[in-house]
């Protein structure tokens, strides 16, 4: 059975939230051009993996100053997470086991939701 762990809440909260910033910046990612600057499309039909791409406009200002704040937001969430003085109280096998639970810590067992 695997090890539980009673992290602290601001440490809970700080993951929690590094996972919402890592979601919404995947997914504007996702519906960003290609290309942060305006460039032409391409197509490569000789290499191994042929692949293609349409002209890509570029980002606009805001969605360049979106990434950005999620960026600085995720950078700052990920060194209060790793940083946590929550750490020091484990020791060997304990800290990569605990930071693994923590990455999982929101996800209930079935079990537990009913």
């Amino acid at each position: 059975m695997a090890e539980t762990f009673e992290f602290p809440r601001d440490l809970l909260a700080a993951q929690e939230e590094l996972h919402q910033v890592r979601a919404r910046l995947l997914a504007l990612y996702e519906r960003l051009p290609w290309s942060v600057e305006p460039a032409p499309g391409f197509r490569d039909q000789d290499l191994w993996r042929p692949r293609e791409r349409p002209d890509s406009p570029g980002w606009a200002e805001q969605e360049r100053t979106e990434v950005a704040e999620l960026r600085e937001r995720e950078l700052a969430l990920a060194t209060t997470v790793s940083q946590h003085p929550f750490w020091a109280t484990l020791s060997g096998p304990r800290v990569p086991a605990g930071r693994m639970a923590l990455k999982h810590a929101h996800e209930r067992p079935a079990s537990e939701s009913a």
